[in-house]
C-alpha cells in the first residue's frame, strides 16, 4: 500500500496537469569530460526533441561540429586545438526543430611532468656501493667453501 501512494499521486498530477516530467530535460549537450587539457579530445553527447536528426554544437575553440544519431543520442567526438588558451569557453547545441541549450568547456594549460627529485639510495642509485658488495659478497662466499673444505679434510686426518 505504501508503494502504491506515490504512483498514484504521481499519475494523478501528470492527469491533471497534462505536463510530463520529463519534459522540460529532453533537450540537452553534455561534455565528457568538461574539463580538457589544450590538445585533448573531449565527447559531445546530446538530446534533441528528435533524435533521428543530426544537430549542430557550436563553440569558440571547437567551431562548428555536427552530432549524429548514435544509441538514442546526438554524438561526436572533438578535439581541442592545441594552441587553445586555458579559460572557459560556452559550447551551444542547436536542435533542428528550434530549440537549444549550454554547457561549458573548461580548457587548461598543457603541462608537461618535470622529472622528479633525485631521492632515497635504492636500486637505481648511481654510486658505486653496488659492485662492492657484490664483490665483498662473492668474497665471502669463496672463504666458506674454502674453510668447508679445510675442517672436511681436518676430520679425515685426525
Amino acid at each position: 500500500m505504501r508503494m502504491f501512494v506515490p504512483a498514484v499521486a504521481a499519475g494523478l498530477a501528470f492527469a491533471l496537469t497534462g505536463a510530463s516530467p520529463a519534459a522540460g530535460a529532453a533537450v540537452f549537450v553534455e561534455l565528457n569530460p568538461s574539463t580538457v587539457r589544450a590538445g585533448d579530445e573531449f565527447a559531445l553527447r546530446a538530446s534533441c526533441d528528435d533524435n533521428l536528426k543530426s544537430a549542430t554544437v557550436r563553440g569558440e575553440p571547437i567551431g562548428s561540429v555536427t552530432v549524429v544519431p548514435e544509441f538514442g543520442f546526438l554524438t561526436a567526438t572533438v578535439r581541442v586545438p592545441a594552441d587553445t588558451k586555458p579559460g572557459d569557453y560556452p559550447v551551444a547545441l542547436t536542435c533542428p526543430e528550434g530549440g537549444g541549450a549550454t554547457a561549458v568547456l573548461h580548457v587548461v594549460a598543457k603541462v608537461e611532468p618535470s622529472r622528479g627529485p633525485a631521492t632515497g639510495g635504492g636500486g637505481t642509485a648511481g654510486d658505486l656501493t653496488g659492485p662492492l658488495l657484490i664483490g665483498g659478497g662473492l668474497i665471502m662466499a669463496m672463504a666458506g667453501a674454502a674453510l668447508g673444505v679445510l675442517s672436511m679434510r681436518r676430520r679425515r686426518v685426525g
